[in-house]
């Protein structure tokens, strides 16, 4: 099969960090909806990506190494995407432990606000949906609402719930830009915007974050993900294109009937942006 035929899914998540499923599942999943290249992206944690090679390998499918960073930039969080990286790097690892440092002071703060709009029990509701209790995060409190009435899906809660300017919005500070890229780059990595058009940025401010990334070695950014509209899919090829970005896709898959698509579901890259995989020996 030629790289233009392979179907490419670079940005998923297991329940080592925020997903539903375990590695060895999330790769069955890729493969049976037809990915041949694929990366479990879990959110500032590489614990999952040895199993998720030996579950990929064992399939059939092209494994990459990948990670997504958490990261503070103009006082929003962002997330850049780390693929076929060393997960053994010691900076990379010792990077990813300083990011998570803080997640149990937060989520203890969002259950305090939570409990004062008469949400109760919230830390330990959302606890009985984390993997890896170091990475409790806003979608293990959003899947508790669900469970216990409080909104019909997880879209339902973060519209009222858990998002800036809204109750149970726990700012942290996350990794800077230069951080996380320094260390995707250290350990072998080609660093990625994920999901742009998710972010609150103005035009201008946009400018300044892609010039900055790029600066700092940056070199891709994700056109077509779970998380844009075919028109975003247009609007962000034509951003790789003005940047000289290469472009990336992934599904963003976090579990089955709470992602907007599923593994493998997404369209080929627009016309005429240049692939991060262009140059990898698949």
């Amino acid at each position: 099969m030629s790289m233009s035929e392979l179907k490419f899914d670079l940005h998923c998540h297991s329940n080592v960090s925020d997903g539903l499923l375990p590695p060895e599942q999330v790769a069955a999943r890729a493969k049976a909806n037809g990915v041949g290249v694929w990366a479990l992206t879990d959110h500032d944690e590489i614990d999952g990506v040895a199993r998720a090679r030996a579950a990929a390998q064992a399939l059939g499918m092209v494994h990459v190494g990948g990670v997504e960073i958490s990261v503070t930039w103009a006082g929003h969080t962002v997330h850049i995407v780390g693929l076929q990286i060393d997960e053994t790097n010691p900076a990379l690892v010792q990077g990813l432990a300083a990011t998570r440092n803080g997640r149990e002071r937060r989520a203890r703060e969002i259950a305090a606000q939570l409990e004062q709009h008469g949400v109760a029990g919230a830390y330990e509701g959302a606890l009985k949906h984390v993997g890896n209790p170091d990475l409790i995060s806003r979608t293990h409190f959003a899947r508790f609402m669900v469970e216990c009435g409080r909104c019909c899906d997880t879209r339902e809660v973060f519209a009222n719930y858990l998002t800036e300017g809204k109750p149970g919005y726990v700012p942290h500070r996350w990794a800077t830009l230069e951080e996380a890229v320094r260390w995707i780059r250290g350990a072998g990595g080609v660093a990625v915007i994920a999901h742009p058009g998710r972010y609150k940025y103005s035009e201008t401010q946009f400018g300044a974050f892609f010039d900055e990334f790029r600066q700092l070695g940056g070199a891709a950014i994700e056109v077509n993900t779970g998380s844009h509209t075919p028109e975003q899919y247009q609007q962000y090829a034509q951003v790789a294109r003005h940047y000289g970005f290469l472009a990336s896709m992934g599904s963003d898959f976090h579990g089955p009937g709470e992602s907007r698509v599923d593994l493998g579901g997404l369209p080929p890259l627009p016309q005429g942006v240049k692939p991060v995989w262009h140059d990898w020996a698949l």
